[in-house]
């Protein structure tokens, strides 16, 4: 099975580098104006993404207080579902009227990791995916809440691993504010893709090995030379 390489794009990073990341990738998760991004930026990343035969997903977040989406949310199931209406409603529209089809959904950050620890905001997620956007595939963490009950709900979900974070052994990733939740060295990062590659385990912050079952692979565009970091996983996948 031909791995997927998706990146997180539209989120204010330079012009040049959404171009750069887009010769390497094969999915973008475009920010859709919750954490980032706004209607020129849509515009902008969708008809690159066009350009470069990259398929399009829509990466919805938590409005931006300073912490980039990333820190903790306090989110009703209400509440997520009006946020989803908004983001990716907005950017399905605009893909559409670019010609681009949207074909999957990736939340950001406390989204992403809130939705995998609850299960009520987990089941209103895959729900709402499923009534508004059928189409569309989830990408959720590699044996995660999102991704089981995706599975029960008859929901298409790829499994996600992280080429440039580090995990722990519960198989959650490292919180960012600690030391070893970044991996920047394109040498290391090569390791970790070609050892998946091989036996399906990527490698704790604690040097276990932990089994995961995944499709696509992130490498994100706010990473140190995260440029370098994609053209690397996206040769090691040739």
């Amino acid at each position: 099975m031909k791995l997927d390489l998706n990146c997180d794009l539209g989120e204010g990073e330079p012009r040049a580098r959404t171009a750069s990341l887009l010769r390497w990738i094969t999915s973008a998760n475009l920010a859709c104006g919750g954490h980032a991004g706004d209607l020129a930026s849509m515009r902008a990343a969708l008809r690159l993404a066009k350009r470069h035969g990259v398929r399009v997903g829509a990466h919805p977040g938590p409005p931006a207080r300073g912490d980039f989406g990333r820190g903790a949310i306090g989110l009703g199931e209400d509440e997520l579902e009006l946020l989803l209406l908004q983001q990716v409603g907005s950017l399905a529209r605009l893909a559409r009227a670019e010609g681009v089809a949207l074909r999957h959904i990736k939340l950001h950050g406390a989204l992403y990791h809130a939705t995998d620890t609850h299960p009520a905001l987990a089941m209103r997620y895959v729900v709402a995916a499923r009534r508004w956007w059928p189409q569309c595939v989830l990408y959720a963490r590699a044996g995660g809440l999102v991704e089981r009950v995706a599975r029960q709900r008859g929901v298409r979900c790829w499994g996600e691993m992280f080429a440039d974070r580090g995990y722990c052994d519960d198989g959650t990733l490292v919180p960012r504010t600690e030391p070893g939740a970044l991996l920047t060295d394109p040498r290391r990062v090569r390791a970790r893709v070609d050892w998946f590659r091989r036996c399906g385990q990527v490698e704790t912050q604690s040097g276990r090995f932990l089994k995961l079952s995944a499709r696509t692979i992130c490498v994100h565009s706010d990473t140190p030379g995260a440029a370098l970091l994609a053209r690397t996983v996206a040769e090691a996948l040739r």
